[in-house]
């Protein structure tokens, strides 16, 4: 299969791959090599410029943009949106027949909404009522007659994912796509579906960036590879634990079958050559010469073997420096929003060099600590003002937070969200530089984002950038400014493989401090020990991650 952009470039070439029945199969690939594209011809969104896509058994869809809901579209809306398209198209007709007798209410159109109920029923859609009635009280505990008008907006962006993926893997669809599924789950939601889709009997090709249910769930790994003239794809046959040591296998072998390619073709070349100059001298060394040009046009034509995919190179910095031996000390702090308690007070010390992991559910304030830590604590010496041209807004609270000498907070935000650099294209942010950050000639900062694998997106504004660029230049401005506290608030999010291992091996080289709120089980394992948010209002330190803690107990 292949497909071309509108501008005529192609982003997928010669793509082949099978999922067999009952498989699950993981799709990755860097950002930007076209895995949502490939779901949207999966899913007859796009249409293929060349070959074929062939499936056994209905198909059921959730596209990327689940969890991100924020118009007015309805929790029936959304169920409806990934029925089967005869359901699909009896409700869209119920909603025009009604819209029709509300407007006019002529004989007509009662008779039109009498036969749009008929039909509601002969494609099943009572059946489906009941359906939807077990997936909204299971995704968000409310009943389908109370929940199906509620805009689609109220709810979470985990709401959102769990309605749709309970109404997927509880349907008759055999066949799921789903593009990054896992996306806005805490852990104990992201077990939950890992353990569906383990026992699902249903063949599942999926999107995720997420290393700990890939390794669960996936049976094999099809990943899209950048390449010259299309990207392509290649498909390990096993567990994520054994890819990367495959992949470095099977590219060390293309590597030496185009090194010996190499030298075959520079030896027919070499022969050609000698028996040119030779035969304008001697004629009988004619046919030989011909012979050679023959043997080197069909091994020309036969081309080189398959080529080794393009590396991403994404190569972080961050240095940091020496600070005082005790980096922050937090005394009897109390979080707060709108002078209602997130917290109760707690006390704490993170010493120089540790790797701290900020773990709690949604709502428990974990943002809000690393916010009040990147303004610099309580009350912030000069020295303590976070590095960049990002200020945090103010955080409510009672109780004493303060950094150690020489201790620089630099903040990597969850939502990417910093208006100070909206309408700046990344070659103009890095050019000025901030009151923290000397600004950089045009050609040194090219090598900089060159090496964020951002080069090419180097003259697009800040906001115009994926979630995963976003990350990226986030990160690239923490290497620049000198921080030697790094809060990183759910900092492997939209980073694709690639990028969060190169993450992590910067995290190993830092010289400073690092907390990082995450729900990123495979991230976790390189940090050291953990302040758990607890559901009782506890703030309590840990050795071990702890991933089951619901939500805090208050008025909302």
């Amino acid at each position: 299969m292949c497909f071309a952009l509108p501008d005529g470039r192609e982003l997928l070439r010669d793509v082949t791959f099978r999922v067999g029945e009952g498989a699950k199969v993981a799709l990755i690939g860097p950002n930007g090599t076209g895995k949502t594209t490939l779901l949207r011809i999966l899913a007859g969104d796009l249409t293929a410029s060349d070959g074929a896509v062939t499936r056994s058994g209905g198909l059921g869809v959730m596209r990327q943009f689940i969890g991100k809901v924020r118009d007015d579209t309805t929790v029936r809306d959304l169920l409806v949106s990934v029925a089967p398209e005869a359901v699909r198209l009896a409700a869209a007709e119920i909603d025009r027949t009604e819209l029709m007798m509300m407007e006019r209410d002529s004989e007509a159109d009662q008779l039109a909404y009498a036969q749009a109920l008929a039909d509601w029923g002969d494609v099943g859609g009572y059946e489906w009522e009941t359906h939807w009635d077990v997936c909204t009280v299971a995704a968000i505990g409310t009943a389908f007659e109370r929940a199906q008008w509620r805009k689609v907006s109220t709810l979470s962006g985990g709401e959102q994912k769990r309605l749709v993926l309970e109404s997927l893997l509880r349907g008759p669809e055999e066949v799921l796509v789903l593009d990054e599924p896992d996306n806005y789950l805490d852990v104990p939601a992201k077990r939950w579906l890992e353990e569906r889709l383990i026992e699902s009997p249903k063949t599942v090709l999926f999107v995720s960036h997420d290393r700990e249910l890939l390794d669960r769930v996936a049976t094999r790994i099809v990943t899209l590879e950048p390449s010259h003239g299309g990207n392509t794809v290649w498909v390990h046959p096993g567990r994520f634990t054994t890819y990367d040591q495959a992949r470095s296998d099977r590219n060390d072998r293309l590597d030496e079958l185009l090194r010996r390619w190499d030298e075959e073709h520079a030896k027919i070349k070499a022969l050609v050559l000698m028996y040119r100059q030779k035969a304008a001298y001697n004629d009988g060394l004619a046919s030989r010469l011909q012979a050679a040009e023959t043997r080197l046009r069909k091994f020309e034509e036969a081309g080189p073997p398959e080529a080794v995919p393009l590396r991403q190179k994404v190569t972080m910095r961050l240095t940091g420096g020496r600070t005082a031996k005790r980096a922050v000390v937090v005394t009897g702090l109390e979080l707060r929003v709108d002078g209602a308690q997130l917290m109760k007070p707690f006390d704490a010390e993170i010493w120089f060099g540790e790797r701290i992991g900020v773990l709690g559910s949604n709502g428990s304030g974990k943002s809000h600590f690393l916010r009040l830590l990147a303004a610099g604590g309580s009350d912030p010496d000069r020295e303590h003002e976070p590095v960049g041209d990002i200020r945090p807004a103010p955080v409510e609270h009672a109780g004493r937070v303060v950094l150690g000498s020489r201790v620089r907070p630099g903040w990597f935000a969850q939502t990417h969200d910093h208006a100070s650099l909206h309408g700046r294209t990344l070659l103009e942010i890095l050019h000025r530089g901030d009151e923290h950050r000397a600004g950089m000639p045009r050609e040194v900062a090219a090598r900089a984002l060159d090496r964020y694998g951002l080069a090419k997106a180097s003259e697009q504004t800040f906001e115009t950038l994926s979630g995963g660029q976003q990350a990226r230049l986030q990160i690239l401005l923490l290497e620049l400014s000198g921080a030697t506290l790094l809060l990183l608030d759910e900092p492997t999010d939209n980073l694709d493989l690639h990028s969060a291992e190169a993450l992590e091996d910067a995290l190993a080289a830092f010289e400073g401090t690092v907390l990082a709120v995450t729900h990123d089980r495979w991230f976790a394992r390189g940090l050291d020990r953990f302040l758990v948010f607890r559901s009782d209002g506890r703030v309590v330190a840990s050795d071990e991650p702890v991933w089951d803690e619901g939500r805090v107990g208050r008025a909302r």
